[in-house]
């Protein structure tokens, strides 16, 4: 194993399909996922959202790039502090509401119902609730992208592959090709948190859509599929010791 693998990026997805914020650190808290990763999410047609006891729903139910690629083209920022979303088209900003409020969510849902007119199953809807994460996965996760798998995956697509892509929270340099499948089970040390590696992440047709311009241009998972005979990319980990992690820190086994 190549030596002192480290965090290269840290990312988090404040509204599940839109954009992703880069982080210099973050605190890691027991079976949480990054703060604020995908604490909002855009319902596509009533699915029976309860706020006050939120549960999992699958990925379909929501915008998002698998199936409408058009939401990478909408660069967003999200300011923690005032819950502020702001959404730029092009070099214009289209919309801007605090996710708190009902006039700020209803600017936000306006933007939206105009911009994915045709791929909605019923108006667009801000959702939230305490606690919850609108993850892709029901359990309380951290996803972890290896860049010398994306590297492997550039080889055999002949094409450039941004990593981000991948849509995770930790990107690691530093690691073979695909040894982040090799820690299934086991507990890494970064910064000053433990996680421990639960799961493969296979992947969807969202790969597909550069972050960049929301053209839907590769093929990845069919392109993993015919060269590595499995169309995974990245695990999932679980926090299972508290600590801050930051962009630079090692990373380590610990078991």
């Amino acid at each position: 194993m190549a030596d002192q693998p480290v965090i290269q990026a840290l990312y988090r997805y404040p509204v599940k399909g839109l954009s992703p914020q880069a982080l210099a650190r973050t605190a890691l808290a027991v079976s949480q996922t990054v703060p604020a990763d995908r604490l909002y999410a855009i319902e596509n047609g009533p699915i029976g959202f309860d706020p006050a006891a939120p549960a999992y729903f699958p990925k379909q139910r929501f915008l998002m790039l698998m199936r409408n690629e058009r939401l990478a083209a909408l660069k967003t920022d999200y300011d923690e502090a005032s819950h502020t979303l702001t959404i730029q088209h092009g070099d214009r900003e289209v919309a801007r509401g605090d996710l708190r409020t009902a006039e700020g969510r209803a600017a936000v849902e306006a933007f939206l119902a105009r911009y994915c007119t045709d791929e909605l199953r019923g108006p667009p809807k801000v959702l939230y609730g305490a606690g919850h994460s609108f993850s892709d996965v029901a359990k309380k996760v951290v996803s972890i992208i290896n860049l010398t798998s994306v590297a492997a995956v550039e080889a055999a697509c002949g094409a450039p592959v941004d990593p981000l892509r991948f849509r995770a929270n930790i990107y690691v340099s530093g690691w073979p090709a695909w040894h982040e499948f090799d820690l299934i089970g086991r507990t890494l040390a970064a910064g000053g948190a433990h996680l421990k590696v639960v799961k493969r992440i296979v992947r969807c047709a969202a790969t597909n859509v550069d972050p960049q311009t929301g053209v839907r241009d590769l093929t990845i998972p069919q392109t993993l599929m015919q060269n590595f005979n499995h169309m995974d990319c990245g695990v999932y980990a679980e926090v299972v010791s508290a600590g801050e992690i930051a962009v630079g820190d090692q990373i380590a086994q610990t078991d």
